[in-house]
């Protein structure tokens, strides 16, 4: 078991490497978006590829950080039964959701994409919009992201067994850590300080 336990470290660090790294692409939205409406309204100027572009990175912010938000155990809950259970019923509904649901739902969406990627990557499948964009990286995004949720749900599910057994706090416990915007401001105003 503390071999699973170091492996879940593991993918607990890649996914939380990820879902940082994906905070920026925020930006390259927000930067190519506004770089697209100025261009339409001031040069009258408009691309489709910066339109897919958008999508593009939209999509790959929200498959990648699929599972950034399950192990910050902020995904959305019906809480109608294990409310009332006690810590170890709640984990246990926490396992059997995992089991039962959570894997093989993922399993599939990322075994039924994978032809989809496959054929687009080896036919070169373009947009069907003038001045679009090559299909297959769009395609890649779907079986990578829920890859990458099959892993974290791996270790989501390793976490909560060592703790039915006592060997790791509890995994769906929220960490009293500041938020991304409370951390921000934290240091914008040291660097104000040091001016």
């Amino acid at each position: 078991m503390n071999a699973l336990l170091k492996l879940s470290r593991h993918v607990d660090a890649l996914t939380v490497r990820i879902g940082k790294s994906a905070i920026w692409l925020v930006l390259v939205v927000v930067l190519v978006s506004a770089g697209n409406a100025v261009m339409r309204y001031t040069v009258n100027y408009s691309s489709n590829a910066l339109l897919e572009i958008q999508w593009y990175l939209f999509g790959l912010i929200f498959l990648s950080c699929s599972g950034y938000t399950l192990l910050r155990n902020e995904h959305v809950r019906i809480d109608l039964l294990s409310g009332r259970l006690s810590r170890r019923g709640q984990i246990w509904i926490d396992i059997l959701g995992i089991l039962f649901f959570l894997m093989p739902m993922a399993i599939a969406i990322l075994a039924l994409s994978w032809p989809v990627f496959m054929h687009a990557f080896e036919s070169g499948e373009m947009s069907n919009s003038a001045g679009g964009l090559i299909v297959w990286p769009a395609r890649l995004m779907i079986p990578a992201g829920f890859l990458l949720l099959i892993l974290q749900a791996v270790s989501e599910l390793i976490k909560r067994i060592g703790f039915l057994k006592g060997l790791c706090p509890d995994p769906a416990e929220k960490q009293k850590a500041p938020t991304h915007e409370e951390e921000l401001a934290a240091a914008i105003s040291a660097h104000k300080g040091d001016a």
